[in-house]
């Protein structure tokens, strides 16, 4: 077993599948509030006819997920369940875009803020979280904060443009497009 990093390392006994470990708490909080659920709801119906990337609960786990990824990558600065936070948050004000023109970054930073107070995360998570999000659209201010960059390029990274099928009809630049599989 070669590929096997440290053979003595196993997942931890005791602990279920489906069980909730106790440093995702928060994030279940998150996925259960009653603000998160009508955004993902409206954004499920102001997106359902939509052939470019989404912004829906698929999309919000890829960029966790990913961005937990890159963390541990880079040491794991901040906590799972910090970093969960900020990817299901990025995107949650979309549907205030739609609906009433807010730019999303703006309106997702206003909402996570009052959810992040509502499921126990403290003034300097929410503090971090919360500008991680507004900076998540522009790569510039996104570099400001470690949580920021983090934020950024999963959000980047979550998308297949490379097997995109509605690629040709896509307004991003080359450059702008997910080459392949990066984590």
């Amino acid at each position: 077993m070669n590929y096997v990093k440290k053979k003595e390392e196993t997942v931890e006994a005791g602990t279920g599948w489906n069980e909730i470990p106790e440093d995702m708490v928060r994030v279940q909080r998150i996925l259960h509030h009653p603000e998160f659920k009508k955004s993902m709801g409206w954004i499920d119906i102001l997106e359902k006819d939509r052939v470019f990337c989404g912004h829906g609960m698929t999309h919000l786990l890829d960029v966790a997920r990913i961005g937990w990824i890159d963390s541990l990558e880079q040491g794991a600065v901040f906590r799972k369940d910090v970093v969960y936070a900020a990817g299901l948050l990025h995107d949650v004000g979309k549907y205030l875009q739609y609906k009433e023109g807010i730019p999303h970054h703006i309106s997702s930073a206003e909402l996570a803020r009052k959810i992040l107070t509502e499921t126990g995360f403290t003034e300097e998570e929410k503090k971090d979280i919360c500008q991680a999000i507004l900076n998540h659209r522009d790569k510039a201010a996104a570099e400001a904060s470690i949580l920021g960059r983090i934020l950024y390029r999963a959000d980047k990274i979550s998308r297949a443009c490379y097997a995109c099928g509605a690629a040709a009809e896509c307004n991003w630049n080359e450059d702008k497009r997910t080459p392949g599989v990066i984590i």
